[in-house]
């Protein structure tokens, strides 16, 4: 089935057209600047422009940095906080005249993770970290999703986590990988603390870099890189909608 995935972040709103029976890409990926500040209207209506882009009239998977209950939006992280307790997905499917499905994004990349990546075959508490704007946070046992985990938001330095040591953070305060690396540490030495991971599955536009910054990690827990990189919350977003078409 193709299904039109969108991953909408902090700074892009990126889509394409995917094969849900095999995960790939079926068009070149199209990305828009996030509007800002990103209220509701001014999201939707880039939203609109990406599936006009595509000339799409079929179900729409989309990734949210945002705690997403029902369709609902409940948090709002590096987006406008409007969005609290806004119905995404009925505003999009407005909108756009698809029927539009939402999805925690760190959730949307673990599902294409498990389904098509890295965590394929994997057992035992695995954390998925999408490395972007923020910090999303993906937790799976046993292959079963958690959903809806925010461990970005975590304390970490005094701070929230995701201020310490986000990508963007390392772009903002230009930290080589080795200065970066060693926050980045932090937080995953925390995360095992908290949940005692068997492996930690990196993904989001950091993780093409780890061979920059992994000597710098020290966890029991393994380590490795999300195969689909910064294509997986558009794959998820996709695998997503198919699972709500059912």
């Amino acid at each position: 089935m193709q299904i039109l995935g969108v991953d909408i972040g902090g700074s892009g709103i990126k889509g394409a057209i995917v094969e849900t029976t095999t995960g790939e890409l079926v068009t070149e990926r199209h990305r828009i600047p996030t509007p800002q500040p990103a209220t509701p209207e001014s999201v939707a209506d880039t939203l609109k422009q990406l599936v006009d882009h595509f000339d799409w009239q079929g179900p729409v998977g989309c990734g949210f940095p945002a705690t997403v209950v029902h369709g609902v939006a409940k948090t709002a992280s590096n987006i406008d906080k409007s969005w609290i307790n806004t119905n995404a997905a009925a505003l999009f499917s407005e909108r756009t005249h698809c029927p539009c499905f939402v999805v925690n994004d760190a959730d949307a990349a673990g599902m294409a993770e498990f389904t098509f990546g890295a965590g394929q075959g994997k057992t035992g508490v695995v954390v998925l970290i999408t490395i972007g704007t923020g910090l999303g946070t993906a937790v799976f046992t046993n292959g079963q999703l958690l959903p809806n985990t925010e461990l970005g938001h975590i304390m970490l330095e005094g701070m929230v986590a995701e201020h310490y040591t986000a990508d963007s953070v390392r772009k903002r305060e230009e930290l080589g990988w080795n200065k970066w690396g060693k926050r980045f540490n932090k937080y995953l030495q925390r995360l095992e603390f908290l949940l005692s991971p068997d492996c930690f599955i990196l993904g989001g536009g950091a993780s093409k870099k780890l061979e920059k910054f992994a000597h710098q990690l020290e966890t029991d827990a393994e380590v490795i890189p999300a195969q689909s990189l910064n294509q997986a919350g558009i794959i998820g977003a996709a695998l997503f909608a198919q699972s709500e078409l059912k």
